[in-house]
């Protein structure tokens, strides 16, 4: 989808570039498929803060995707497109014969009339999930499961796309978005085609309350706290850090120290990201 850029009648307007909305066909969701959504301004079920600078925000309600996609061999027509504030892509809401309503992540291409399908037995088209066995070789992908039946996991952002590499013996190569090769069970779900919104990246904000309407909260740089509050601070005047290498507020070492720690899944990963 293109982008549009504000006619600069004020400051903020100057500098915004958001997404056009001609894809969307739909703007209230369907109502079976909402649930309310809680805010919890980034802390944890002991009501620590764990992920900071968040907090405020428009109220948003959470659209029910069928990440599963495991209604199989029963073909769905797309009846609409929509927004979702809660992800950066597109979603499409997936009806029927049955009479069931789905949301699922809309892929690039995909509008409304289109039939998509889930099972090892669907044709090779944007929107259609199949087993990763199914798929063939350099075939782009989108919504891939870790674990067969427990829904996709990874790549489901805006613009996202992982590609079939190569498939030996109970697995299945891909080359994720980042650029990290790693093996995946190939009786794993994936679903074809890359996913919407692509332009999604090129988008700015222009102004800070949009940032604020989004739910994210400022952040103040380190280097202008005080020695208790954060290892970067003190000193007279703008000082440097004072100590070999960035650290966070906890500190602990940051700014491209790895943190990796799952040493069980080592095994199918066959080139990291940092490797590119």
């Amino acid at each position: 989808m293109p982008l549009k850029a504000r006619k600069p009648t004020t400051p903020g307007q100057r500098g915004m570039i958001l997404q056009t909305n001609d894809d969307i066909t739909r703007r209230k969701p369907k109502k079976s498929l909402v649930r309310p959504l809680k805010k919890h301004a980034g802390r944890n079920s002991s009501g620590k803060i764990t992920v900071r600078h968040r907090g405020g925000g428009h109220k948003r309600r959470f659209r029910v995707i069928d990440l599963k996609r495991d209604k199989v061999g029963v073909p769905g027509q797309v009846t609409t497109i929509e927004y979702d504030p809660n992800r950066s892509a597109r979603i499409a809401l997936i009806k029927y014969p049955d009479g069931d309503w789905r949301y699922i992540l809309a892929p690039l291409g995909l509008t409304v009339g289109d039939r998509v399908e889930a099972g090892e037995q669907a044709e090779i088209r944007s929107g259609n999930a199949l087993p990763l066995r199914a798929i063939p070789t350099g075939t782009v992908v989108h919504n891939i499961e870790m674990r067969p039946g427990r829904g996709g996991q990874i790549v489901r952002s805006a613009g996202g796309a992982a590609q079939v590499l190569a498939k030996e013996e109970r697995y299945t190569l891909l080359r994720l978005p980042s650029g990290e090769m790693r093996y995946v069970l190939s009786e794993c779900m994936a679903t074809v085609g890359q996913v919407s919104a692509i332009d999604h990246k090129n988008i700015k904000l222009g102004k800070a309350g949009a940032r604020r309407h989004r739910g994210w909260r400022p952040t103040v740089r380190g280097s202008v706290m005080s020695p208790r509050d954060h290892p970067h601070g003190g000193g007279e005047g703008r000082s440097p850090i004072g100590m070999p290498g960035p650290k966070t507020p906890w500190g602990k070492p940051a700014l491209g120290h790895r943190t990796r720690r799952n040493k069980s899944t080592d095994r199918f990963i066959v080139r990291r990201r940092y490797d590119r």
